[in-house]
């Protein structure tokens, strides 16, 4: 099989680390794969089975507006087409919106969109500000995938779209990201010297509303917990200033961003998700594949189905900090989890088989 996987680019990210994830693991599979970027910005390291390819020169962005997503795309249809001389793709994956919205503008086949995050409640948010915006947003959604073949990272996503988006005619495939168990366990023993010495919890996400770190600093003011609080995001005047405001400050460390976060992750006493929505966080599969306790906000969509059986008491209402507090304060009370069952739907050999069967299930086929 030969495939493609676009994206905007490898800044720090789920999404972009999932694209580098397929790819190597399809070629590693004996397929012929390649990840195109949008933009040559790159903060993940490439994958080294996979061939990548940029549209821009390194550290160049491409333009966000009417005209820069239609050069994007001209020079995307370009591109497919030299890639593809003799060969032609049998698999394009588009993964992120604005990536996705270039992609659908080339008109290249056969394609399947990505989707990785709860698009209902990113429309609802807009909506609380200006209704107009919101109605445009659903709008476009229904334009890009209404009728198009999709990949959904969780069973949350695939309800999103076809239920509460409605887009009932979309093809729509439920393929969880791969988590290798063996290799993260590998990664997370190597030597970081940069780790604290102290009992620490951590929290992995960009500096984002969605993210709600804000969230995260309360509860850690309410649990009354000595722990330090290590983010792994890179730094920033507005975090800086959230951080000083917190009554928190002398415990909180950002690490930055860290291309292998593993050991940080692993050799933490509790892990925090506090989203107000996702799609299916890696972090926190991750997380419980090294045997990390964790606490998440029951967010749309993911956690749930990871945090299930008797996982499911770490699981708190979105927003509600003395909740997180209390969570945070009784898994640290409780033995480090055993990797949960849920995990073997994310192993690769399952993963990459549905990848391989995505040609023969495509929409017209």
């Amino acid at each position: 099989m030969k495939a493609a996987f676009v994206t905007t680019n490898l800044q720090g990210g789920g999404a972009e680390k999932a694209v580098l994830a397929l790819a190597r693991g399809l070629a590693r599979r004996g397929h012929e794969a390649h990840v195109i970027l949008l933009e040559d910005v790159m903060q993940h390291p490439a994958a080294e089975e996979a061939r990548v390819h940029a549209l821009t020169k390194p550290g160049v962005r491409s333009g966000k507006g009417w005209f820069g997503k239609r050069a994007s795309a001209l020079a995307l249809r370009r591109l497919i087409r030299r890639l593809g001389d003799g060969h032609p793709f049998d698999l394009v994956v588009s993964t992120l919106p604005y990536c996705d919205e270039v992609v659908a503008l080339s008109g290249i086949e056969p394609v399947w969109f990505r989707v990785a995050n709860t698009l209902s409640v990113e429309i609802e948010l807009l909506g609380r500000n200006s209704r107009s915006r919101a109605g445009r947003r659903h709008a476009r959604y229904r334009r890009l995938y209404g009728a198009s073949n999709v990949i959904a990272v969780s069973d949350g996503v695939a309800r999103d779209l076809t239920q509460t988006l409605g887009l009932t005619s979309a093809n729509v495939v439920r393929i969880y990201n791969p988590i290798d168990r063996e290799e993260l366990g590998g990664l997370a023993a190597r030597p970081e010297p940069r780790l604290p010495k102290e009992p620490y919890l951590i929290h992995a996400g960009r500096f984002a509303p969605q993210k709600r770190h804000d969230l995260l600093l309360e509860a850690l003011r309410r649990s009354g917990l000595s722990h330090r609080l290590v983010l792994l995001v890179p730094p920033s005047a507005a975090l800086e200033r959230l951080i000083a405001a917190s009554g928190v400050a002398d415990r909180v460390t950002i690490a930055g961003f860290q291309p292998n976060p593993y050991p940080w992750i692993a050799r933490a006493e509790l892990l925090v998700l506090c989203s107000d929505h996702e799609g299916m966080p890696n972090v926190l599969a991750e997380a419980l594949a090294c045997g990390t306790r964790v606490v998440s906000t029951d967010c749309p969509s993911g956690p749930r189905e990871l945090l299930r059986d008797s996982l499911a008491r770490f699981l708190v209402p979105c927003g509600d900090a003395q909740a997180l507090a209390t969570a945070m304060r009784d898994a640290l009370a409780a033995p480090r989890p055993l990797p949960p069952a849920v995990l073997e739907e994310f192993q690769p050999e399952r993963v990459f088989a549905q990848y391989e069967a995505l040609p023969r299930m495509r929409r017209g086929t």
